[in-house]
């Protein structure tokens, strides 16, 4: 059996069992996957580590079309929130770790997105695959129902992190992004990619589940039963792990119009798993919106990824992240107060990287990786499950458009929309 490699993170490490599927892949090329920052002015001195080092390139001011300046990336050990720590006196910033204390910072833009769906190698497909397979999925669905919902939550927040570079970011990677933490990197403008990967996973991870709640042909009771598992798994992130990136994406498969509309399957909730129903209905639906509001927070000990959907649908604007971007800043209910709420957040954010990592390591402290299910929550795995080896690879507005159809089929195959004469 082929061992399995992930593109969801642009670090490296070493699998705790041969069968465990690789969360991270290699750095990217700079040759094809980067490209280089404007130079900084001539008096800006080069700093060398004794040790060869690969061409840096480094980041000079950017300035807005009226010419206010919007970030200064400088060379050495110095990062933009450690600049902020300075100036504001703020506490809890991750300190940079390297071996000689001395990190030389070269910042480039990443152009690729870290996905590589058409390499990636899993055990539960063949090299090439269509979409939507059968036999993948009725693995995907056992596992679903087999393993408890904490151990669920800690595989997505690993592979969360991993993808964040909140987790196992080594010095090489910190000098490529020019920031210690990817909560840092996605607040500033060189963060392009790392924000539409995230986007990209989001919305993936929130069809995956979807289709496992629609694609589920048995009786409704066992379809309201997947429902109550994804709710608990929900539930695991919120309160357990201090996930929010994760909690949003489950949540927003609940929320998808094409699962939200089976009454019948709501119905049996209700009567066979009252408390999940109510759990759903009474906290975690509203936490959600008061998220989104800008009304809620969570306990910094506690969190590991904070909420940052609201930050990637507002800086990227015109990608493709389906309804839940129209919901959040488009209805006439969303005032300039949350918007600033949002950017004020992330200026916190950005300072933060070093707790939510303290954070996330305790929280996955001994934990034992399974093979298969990581693997159900890697974005790689999940882009070849929905799409095909050659689907995945398609442009994200064509492949999303068609997904809503195919959702939009299971679930009026499930339950006929009545028709009014």
């Amino acid at each position: 059996m082929s061992q399995p490699k992930s593109h969801d993170a642009p670090t490296s490490r070493t699998p705790s069992s041969s069968r465990t599927p690789t969360v991270t892949p290699s750095l990217p090329r700079r040759s094809d996957t980067v490209q280089p920052l404007p130079s900084p002015s001539s008096t800006l001195q080069r700093q060398h580590l004794d040790r060869p080092q690969p061409h840096h390139t480094q980041v000079s001011p950017s300035f807005h079309a009226d010419g206010s300046c919007y970030t200064e990336l400088y060379p050495g050990p110095q990062s933009y929130v450690e600049r902020l720590q300075a100036e504001e006196g703020s506490a809890g910033v991750d300190p940079l770790r390297a071996e000689d204390g001395n990190v030389y910072f070269s910042p480039v833009v990443e152009t690729v997105s870290c996905f590589k769906p058409s390499r990636y190698q899993s055990p539960l497909m063949g090299k090439e695959n269509k979409p939507l397979e059968v036999g993948v999925l009725r693995r995907v669905k056992e596992l679903l129902v087999e393993v408890d919902p904490r151990t669920m939550a800690k595989h997505i927040t690993k592979a969360d992190c991993m993808v964040a570079r909140i987790l196992e970011v080594t010095p090489e990677v910190q000098r490529m992004m020019g920031v210690t933490s990817g909560m840092e990197l996605l607040t500033l403008p060189h963060g392009q990619q790392l924000r539409l990967d995230l986007l990209e996973r989001f919305q993936t991870m929130s069809i995956m589940l979807a289709v496992h709640v629609l694609g589920c042909t048995g009786t409704t009771e066992e379809r309201a039963c997947l429902l109550h598992k994804i709710i608990q798994i929900a539930a695991e992130l919120k309160s357990t792990m201090g996930n929010m990136f994760g909690f949003a994406a489950v949540m927003r498969a609940l929320e998808l119009p094409q699962v939200s509309r089976l009454q019948e399957t709501w119905m049996a909730l209700r009567q066979r798993h009252t408390e999940g129903a109510i759990l759903y209905e009474k906290t975690l639906r509203p936490f959600m919106k008061s998220l989104n509001d800008g009304r809620e927070s969570c306990p910094l000990s506690n969190t590991t990824f904070p909420h940052v959907l609201p930050l990637l649908t507002l800086m990227e604007k015109n990608a493709v992240v389906g309804e839940e971007g129209t919901e959040l800043w488009e209805t006439v209910e969303v005032g300039v107060e949350v918007v600033m709420f949002h950017l004020g957040a992330a200026r916190t954010i950005a300072q933060l990287g070093g707790i939510y990592r303290s954070n996330a390591e305790s929280k996955l402290q001994g934990f034992g990786e399974q093979a298969e299910v990581l693997e159900l929550f890697l974005t790689d795995f999940q882009m070849r499950l929905l799409w095909g080896s050659r689907g995945a690879e398609e442009q994200q507005a064509l492949r999303y458009s068609k997904f809503d159809q195919v959702l939009t089929a299971l679930s009026n195959k499930l339950e006929p929309p009545i028709r009014r004469h």
